[in-house]
């Protein structure tokens, strides 16, 4: 192993010293996607996970086999699309997922489950009527063809359904007058290609196609004896206007084209090449592949990352700088919250905007007062994605919280004014419940848990 190196991170004003083991090799890529988590924009490989994570936005792979990992810190991507419904008629479940991306877990769940009916009844099919007569034959010597048909009636399908089989049947029928048949030719067919793409220069023979026909639009008859097609199956003519043969263009020596694209991490250097080792003539084909070439340059420079605010910490209880006492009163307090900077590195970007917040506020915290139950919430989501599972909705006690004015002018400007704290509310009761009540149903038509 190599010695172990630092990493210095500068974080809201702070310098921290972390001592981090050389890291192993892998493969670099320039982005992760975020709708599926896969690495995109492939650098190179043989490259120190450290190196390829100087820049957060990239991601790396242990071997070609291996899922991708991204270098910044474990977060969800975006919700994917709802799947169909897991059944065609009456109610069933569709489920949507999501990936964690980056170093470490994510809170949370990947998949969720909801209620979905794409037809309300389902498909009962119909039955056949009774076959009608066959008809007369189709020809009047030799074979020709009679037909039946039936129709979907007895009973009709409903809701999209239909009849299992066919309408129509058909059948060979023979007669004992032989038909003669005299022969005739049919198409001529496309002309074949040339016997080569192109002349050769000096050349006193030209390339040559041809075409052919059958004598099958009808073909003779052999008892009673039909007559045979007039004329050539075959004819040729010369391939008089072909361009001359195409020289082929090669590759000439790569050329570096520009500096290293980025300051810090893993970037790129473009190279390029002429095709004129020898230059394509008579239309020959210009040179395969791409006439540029990107190759990695490692910088051995971290790159700054920006600070990102913290959650906003919980509201202070609501009080007066003099410190009396305005708990269920109708008296004016204040109350403050915080947030952090975190993750500022060396050279990163210090977050935007205020650390702190204040707002006016009434104390109600465990203060009595009158109760009046919510409407019913929307269906929740279903509990499971598989077998048993089920969904919940309810209803709760709201406060009434008292005739106080929500705002208040100060010499400045109109400021608003909250209730803050848990009042102590009680609401004539509901099956028992003066605080919260719950209605819970199954959700349908689950996949069986494997």
């Amino acid at each position: 192993m190599s010695p172990l190196c630092l990493l210095l991170l500068v974080a809201t004003g702070a310098v921290f010293t972390f001592q981090v083991a050389e890291s192993d090799d892998v493969l670099c890529y320039a982005e992760v996607n975020e709708k599926n988590g896969e690495c995109e924009e492939y650098l190179d490989e043989g490259i120190p996970e450290l190196d390829c994570c100087l820049n957060i936005k990239y991601g790396f792979k242990r071997d070609a086999h291996s899922r991708c990992q991204s270098c910044r810190p474990a977060e969800w991507t975006e919700w994917g699309p709802w799947s169909q419904c897991s059944v065609s008629c009456h109610e069933g479940v569709q489920e949507r997922r999501r990936i964690c991306i980056g170093q470490g877990d994510c809170e949370g769940d990947g998949v969720e489950v909801q209620s979905c009916t794409l037809q309300k009844c389902c498909a009962e099919n119909g039955g056949w009527s009774a076959w009608s007569p066959w008809s007369q034959c189709s020809a009047t010597c030799e074979k020709g063809q009679i037909e039946r048909t039936r129709e979907c009636d007895n009973p009709k399908p409903s809701c999209g359904g239909r009849c299992t089989g066919y309408s129509r049947e058909v059948r060979d029928c023979y007669l004992k007058q032989i038909c003669p048949s005299h022969g005739s030719w049919g198409n001529w067919g496309p002309w074949k290609e040339c016997s080569s793409d192109c002349k050769t220069e000096g050349s006193k023979t030209l390339p040559v196609q041809s075409r052919q026909r059958l004598c099958n639009n009808p073909r003779p008859s052999t008892d009673p004896p039909g007559l045979p097609c007039e004329g050539y199956v075959q004819e040729s003519r010369e391939c008089s206007d072909l361009p001359f043969c195409p020289v082929d263009g090669g590759w000439g020596a790569w050329k570096r084209e520009s500096e290293c694209t980025v300051t810090c991490g893993i970037g790129r250097v473009r190279e390029k090449r002429s095709c004129n080792n020898p230059a394509p003539r008579y239309k020959g084909r210009d040179c395969s592949g791409s006439p540029t070439r990107d190759t990695i340059c490692n910088t051995k420079v971290p790159c700054p990352i920006d600070g990102q605010w913290s959650e906003w910490q919980a509201w202070s209880p609501c009080y007066l700088v003099n410190g009396d006492i305005i708990r269920c009163q109708k008296k004016v307090g204040l109350q403050h919250r915080k947030r952090q900077c975190l993750g500022t590195s060396i050279d990163g970007k210090w977050c935007e905007g205020d650390y702190r917040e204040n707002r006016k506020c009434y104390d109600v915290d465990r203060c009595p007062l009158k109760g009046t139950w919510s409407e019913w919430s929307e269906w929740g989501l279903c509990s499971s994605p598989c077998g048993q599972s089920e969904r919940t909705r309810f209803r709760e006690c709201l406060p009434k919280y008292p005739d106080y004015p929500n705002v208040i002018e100060t010499t400045t400007s109109v400021v608003d004014v909250v209730f803050s704290g848990t009042p102590r509310v009680r609401c004539d009761a509901i099956n028992g419940q003066t605080a919260k009540v719950e209605e819970k149903t199954a959700c349908k038509n689950l996949p069986p848990c494997t």
